[in-house]
């Protein structure tokens, strides 16, 4: 099977199959997609989503957030991984939003990642289901999925991303990261992949190896 076939394949399925595929988390404007984004690195969406109601009603704008003390912001994202430094970059972040940016949260990666706290897979994420673009978020689950499948033969998330934008059309790159990433988290998972019931094993290069050597 050729690179492009297993492209062809896996994404052709998704594509017949789940025609929806969303974010998990909860969010009603870019900014609060860009903090619950950054509060969800090494965090389950589950609990980002118990966490940022409250964080929400206290802070609604940039203004809100920029002007908040470490203790309140820590207060209310205790029950979060990593408290201290996601609690000091969502003051930052929202600080930078209103000196560089005039409140708004940019549309531009490299703007994204300008802003503390926010590295390339969370810059994508926010780009790519606010505005569409054309780019492919990769966290743990689409690192491992895309590795499994075959798609990436990439070491680093960077490499993984790269391949997965360079084979996969850009009209579909948004809905990919949902696609895979969901995979990862229900199907593909890391410690016991549901093999035997996942609809992707005919084009699994993992799968298919493992299969080989029995």
């Amino acid at each position: 099977m050729t690179l492009k076939q297993r492209y062809d394949a896996i994404l052709g399925y998704f594509r017949d199959n789940v025609p929806i595929a969303e974010s998990e988390l909860h969010f009603d404007s870019p900014f609060q997609l860009l903090m619950a984004v950054m509060l969800s690195a090494q965090c389950t969406d589950k609990r980002v989503n118990m966490t940022t109601p409250a964080l929400f009603s206290a802070y609604p704008t940039p203004e809100a957030l920029a002007a908040a003390s470490f203790e309140d912001v820590y207060e209310l994202i205790r029950s979060i991984s990593y408290p201290n430094s996601k609690a000091r970059h969502l003051i930052g972040m929202a600080q930078k939003l209103l000196s560089d940016f005039d409140g708004q949260v940019p549309t531009d990666i490299d703007a994204l990642m300008s802003l503390p706290g926010v590295g390339r897979k969370t810059a994508n994420v926010v780009a790519s289901i606010t505005w569409g673009e054309p780019v492919i978020a990769v966290d743990t689950h689409v690192f491992r999925v895309a590795r499994r499948l075959g798609l990436s033969r990439g070491t680093t998330p960077r490499a993984v991303e790269l391949d997965l934008e360079r084979h996969t059309p850009a009209e579909l790159r948004p809905i990919a990261h949902h696609w895979l990433i969901l995979h990862g988290r229900y199907v593909c998972t890391a410690l016991k992949p549901h093999c035997a019931d996942c609809p992707l094993s005919p084009w699994c290069k993992d799968y298919s190896g493992r299969a080989s050597s029995l």
